[in-house]
C-alpha cells in the first residue's frame, strides 16, 4: 500500500531480511519439502487453517488439490509467503492437472493466479473471496480455443495503461495458448508503483503502470485510509486456489535494487 518515504525505506529493509542471496540472484521461496514460510487463507476459514489439505507438497511439487472437498462452494484460497516485496522479479513453473473440483465456477476451469502487491492476509475478512491485490492470472487452454495466460485481474485495484486509468476487471495478455498438462514458466517484473510486466518465454506479454487501490471498493477504501493513499508500492505475494488442481515445481524471486 502507499508508504511515506521514510516508512518505505524501513519497509524495503523488512522486505529483504528473510530472502537470502545477492542482488540479482534467483532465490527459491519453496523448499520442495513442505510449506515452510507460507500461510494459507481460505474463504470461510481462519487464517492458517489449511482446509482439506488444499495446499500440500507431493513428490517435491507445491500442489493445490481438492480431493478433500465435496464441493468447491466458492472456497477461494490463497497461500501467502511470509515476507512482503516491492522491487523484484518473480517466476513460477506451473502446470494444471486433473479435473476441476465439483462446484467450481465455469470461468475457473484451468484457472489460477499469482497475487502481487497484495494486502496482508491478516487484513482479510474471514469470508473475503480474494486479497486486494494485482492478480497475474494463470490460464490453461481448454484443448481447442485460444486462451491467453499471464493476464491481469484486479480484485479491489486498478492500473494505468497508455496514460489512462483502467477499471476493467480483467485484461488479456498477448500470450499464446498452452493446452494440456505442460509446464509453463511465468515471470513477473515488479517495480514498486512504476511498472509491472508479465513475461513469457522472454517476451513481455502485458505491461501496465501505477498499480493502485480502487476507491469504488469499500475494503480498498479502508486499506487506503490505513496506509495513506491509493498507490501501491509493495505488498504480499500469494498463490491462488480457484477450484482447478495446479502444481508448481519452482517458485523463485530475485530482489532488485529500486534504483535500477
Amino acid at each position: 500500500m502507499k508508504f511515506t518515504r521514510s516508512l518505505f525505506v524501513l519497509t524495503l529493509l523488512c522486505f529483504c531480511t528473510s530472502v537470502h542471496g545477492e542482488e540479482g540472484e534467483w532465490v527459491s521461496l519453496f523448499n520442495g519439502k513442505n510449506l515452510e514460510g507460507w500461510t494459507p487463507k481460505i474463504k470461510g476459514h481462519e487464517l492458517g487453517e489449511n482446509f482439506a489439505n488444499t495446499f500440500r507438497v507431493e513428490d517435491g511439487l507445491l500442489t493445490v488439490s481438492y480431493d478433500g472437498y465435496d464441493s468447491f462452494d466458492r472456497q477461494f484460497g490463497h497461500l501467502f509467503y511470509k515476507d512482503n516485496f516491492s522491487n523484484y522479479r518473480f517466476r513460477v513453473e506451473y502446470r494444471f492437472i486433473g479435473e476441476q473440483c465439483p462446484g467450481g465456477e465455469g470461468w475457473a476451469l484451468r484457472n489460477s493466479g499469482v497475487m502481487v502487491h497484495g494486502e496482508a492476509p491478516s487484513e482479510m475478512t474471514k469470508d473475503q473471496d480474494f486479497p486486494t491485490s494485482i492478480e497475474v492470472q494463470l490460464l490453461g487452454g481448454d484443448g481447442k480455443n485460444k486462451r491467453t495466460t499471464s493476464n491481469l485481474c484486479t480484485p479491489g485495484t486498478n492500473v494505468v495503461m497508455d496514460d489512462k486509468l483502467v477499471t476493467k476487471h480483467c485484461i488479456s495478455s498477448s500470450s499464446e495458448t498452452y493446452h494440456g498438462d505442460q509446464w509453463v514458466t511465468a515471470e513477473i517484473e515488479v517495480r514498486g508503483n512504476e511498472v509491472i510486466r508479465h513475461i513469457l518465454d522472454g517476451e513481455v506479454v502485458l505491461e501496465y503502470q501505477k498499480p493502485q487501490l480502487d476507491n469504488r471498493d469499500e475494503h480498498a477504501q479502508e486499506l487506503a485510509e490505513k496506509n495513506g493513499g491509493l498507490m501501491l508500492d509493495g505488498g504480499s505475494i500469494s498463490l491462488q486456489s480457484e477450484s482447478h488442481p495446479i502444481q508448481f515445481r519452482k517458485v523463485e524471486i530475485m530482489v532488485l535494487d529500486e534504483e535500477n
